[in-house]
């Protein structure tokens, strides 16, 4: 977008105390590539506990008078950084204001009595009287418009790009031979570990592939675990299939992504809900056939994607028979265009709306 318009960012950088945070074992690890072209103004960045922060980026909005200000919404516990945003925007010149929504509510968040009131109260403050929202697919709209009593004429829905950042596709091959893997085939769970992604409906449904084809596989579970840790270490341990899964319990920097991605032979993603899913993209990216449940954004994220195969949510049979439909294959498949240079240009007529 930078090209088309002149673009600045404010970033968080600690959002909430560290000791709330499930990731709280990678706070300040360099674990991401964060490069912006040169020439985009950045400042680096907000910190709940440094009021000095606050100021700056007070001081950089009103040295870069923006016409729009884009908010980021994926959880409400950090809605309170963007309010002080919005108050800057007040402040100044008051320029437009649009909230991007990667989530509708977190199941987390809900089952908590203070941080549930409090994402009310802040998230209220937060959505009132904004200019546009953005989400990512029609059914996200509908839910948004519907919990937020929002009028569905202002929600756009923009659907995502492609995430291609993470390197080239390696030889699987030597890919497995980095993860010491022998196994023939490779079913890959990737991403954060909560309750919602269906870990479990995963596990029983690969207990249950036939000894023949079991003693060939290995399940894969890659990623950082943030809820019900005794109950998936338990479940992991108590498996008649324990030698054959693999949990890496840690969350995983950019320039291993591609690592494992390129080892698997089918990435499956159970969720139980969902309004978007990024390891969705990254496996399109990589030309993976995708087992994913039906639910949500994915419905509509997924569907032109040739190596879909949908399940039922929390449906062990539907997800062990998808998986048996993919062994002794090697496939790879031609990922959408949903390049960025599209999805930008929908940003930019948006911005051009309001």
């Amino acid at each position: 977008m930078s090209a088309e318009k002149n673009v600045s960012v404010v970033c968080f950088r600690q959002l909430l105390p560290t000791s709330l945070f499930p990731g709280k074992s990678h706070v300040g690890k360099n674990i991401s590539d964060l490069n912006f072209l040169p020439g985009i103004p950045v400042f680096d960045g907000m910190d709940y506990n440094n009021p000095l922060t606050w100021v700056q980026a007070y001081q950089f909005l009103k040295a870069q008078k923006p016409d729009i200000i884009i908010l980021q919404w994926w959880t409400s516990s950090v809605a309170h950084m963007q309010l002080l945003l919005k108050l800057f925007a007040g402040l100044l010149h008051k320029p437009k204001i649009i909230i991007e929504f990667h989530e509708v509510v977190d199941p987390f968040e809900e089952s908590i009595l203070p941080i549930r009131i409090y994402s009310k109260a802040a998230g209220k403050l937060l959505r009132k009287n904004l200019d546009a929202y953005i989400t990512h697919s029609e059914s996200d709209k509908e839910l948004i418009a519907k919990r937020y009593s929002i009028s569905p004429e202002k929600i756009h829905v923009i659907p995502h790009g492609l995430y291609d950042q993470y390197g080239d596709l390696l030889d699987i091959k030597e890919a497995r031979r980095s993860l010491s893997i022998k196994d023939n085939f490779v079913i890959l769970s990737f991403g954060l570990i909560r309750r919602y992604k269906g870990i479990p409906y995963l596990i029983r449904a690969f207990e249950q592939l036939p000894p023949e084809i079991l003693e060939k596989s290995r399940l894969l579970i890659v990623g950082e675990i943030w809820e019900d840790r005794k109950e998936l270490l338990d479940q992991i341990k108590a498996s008649p299939s324990y030698n054959r899964i693999t949990l890496i319990n840690e969350y995983i920097p950019d320039d291993k992504v591609n690592l494992y991605f390129s080892a698997a032979d089918v990435v499956v993603l159970p969720y139980l809900r969902a309004s978007q899913s990024g390891i969705a993209h990254i496996a399109m990216s990589f030309g993976k056939p995708v087992i994913v449940s039906e639910v949500g954004g994915l419905k509509e994220s997924m569907a032109k994607y040739k190596g879909t195969f949908f399940v039922p949510p929390g449906d062990v049979d539907s997800i062990r028979n998808a998986i048996l439909s993919k062994f002794g294959k090697r496939e790879h498949y031609e990922a959408p265009d949903q390049k960025w240079d599209k999805i930008i240009n929908c940003y930019i007529e948006l911005i051009q709306s309001v």
